[in-house]
């Protein structure tokens, strides 16, 4: 196992220094001492300055570290693990979210969220529910395509949801090939150790003429062991989006309610209906309770929070500072 080390938060640093440098600048040209004149011995002179000059030194240097370690607790430091192998307790499972043009319409006039930002903002909640699972992410339309590999690495899984935009013009946006969408999953588990592995499909149109086969894409599913979850997103028909000159607009919009009933009983999974806002979270939550199991798995990089060394630097320099301001007349 090869350790090393960074900060998460790296850009804190490029503050902080400048400020630190700025302190001491300052300190140094613009601080003057406090001096007291007595009309006392040279003796007594050379011992006030013997009592007193040392502690105000080491006090701005006690207090100057201590702010250094805060700003690096701030910055995150971490042990990286390059390479290594760790216990997983939970199931392999891609999403597989369609990104195709009418995935921009909304269903609800109270609540005007694209089908879009809904699949994605309860994607993200789902995938921080299921701390254990390693995840990935697929993204189809007129093709489909792997947005993220399985990864236990939830920041990046996140990060990959979040950017999802399908008003680019990107000829993606222009078909729903659901059942090579399938297919491209299932690719991308078929070498996962887990004991379970499924795949869990959001859509809102009907396949493409150009797609694959259902049935090819259900064989290849059950060859590797694969269950299908199948969500259809939208209110069967009607669809609305809001057009910037002539407002809120009406089109047909369907779904395929048996290719996705198929694909998902013949590969032991099941469909899930959401024709409310309301009805992906509950969704997400029923699929939530799957079966977990335990397996080794190859993590390209893994993190070790350090953070408890310095934490412990700051309290004993905290403490030292306490015992020296109260006893320092004993000490010096």
């Amino acid at each position: 196992m090869h350790l090393f080390f960074r900060f998460a938060y790296a850009s804190w640093l490029y503050i902080a220094f400048p400020i630190f440098i700025i302190i001491l600048i300052l300190r140094y040209y613009y601080t003057r001492q406090i001096l007291y004149q007595f009309p006392l011995t040279d003796y007594i002179a050379d011992r006030m300055h013997m009592t007193w000059q040392r502690p105000m030194y080491i006090f701005y240097w006690l207090r100057f570290i201590m702010l250094f370690l805060l700003v690096c607790l701030l910055c995150k430091p971490q042990l990286i693990d390059q390479k290594s192998k760790i216990t997983v307790e939970g199931i392999d499972i891609m999403m597989v979210l369609d990104i195709s043009g009418s995935m921009a319409s909304f269903d609800d006039l109270k609540d005007r969220r694209s089908r879009i930002t809904i699949a994605q903002e309860e994607g993200i909640r789902f995938v921080e529910k299921r701390y254990n699972d390693a995840i990935g992410l697929v993204v189809f339309g007129s093709y489909a395509m792997m947005r993220c590999p399985i990864t236990p690495d939830k920041l990046m899984l996140k990060s990959m949801i979040k950017s999802i935009d399908i008003h680019n013009g990107d000829s993606i946006h222009e078909g729903t090939v659901i059942s090579q969408a399938v297919i491209t999953a299932v690719r991308h588990l078929q070498k996962s150790h887990a004991a379970s592995k499924i795949i869990i499909l959001l859509t809102d149109g009907e396949p493409s003429s150009y797609d694959f086969s259902a049935s090819e894409a259900i064989a290849i599913a059950k060859t590797f062991g694969i269950k299908v979850y199948t969500i259809g997103i939208g209110n069967h028909g009607l669809s609305m989006r809001e057009h910037p000159l002539f407002g809120i607009i009406q089109y047909q919009n369907n779904f395929d309610t048996h290719l996705l009933e198929e694909i998902a009983e013949k590969t032991g999974g099941k469909f899930f209906d959401a024709k409310k806002v309301q009805d992906v979270a509950k969704i997400y939550d029923e699929i939530d309770a799957l079966e977990t199991s335990k397996y080794q798995d190859n993590v390209f990089m893994k993190y070790y929070d350090y953070f408890i060394p310095f934490i412990w630097c700051v309290v004993l320099l905290a403490c030292c500072e306490v015992i020296l301001s109260t006893f320092i007349w004993k000490i010096l």
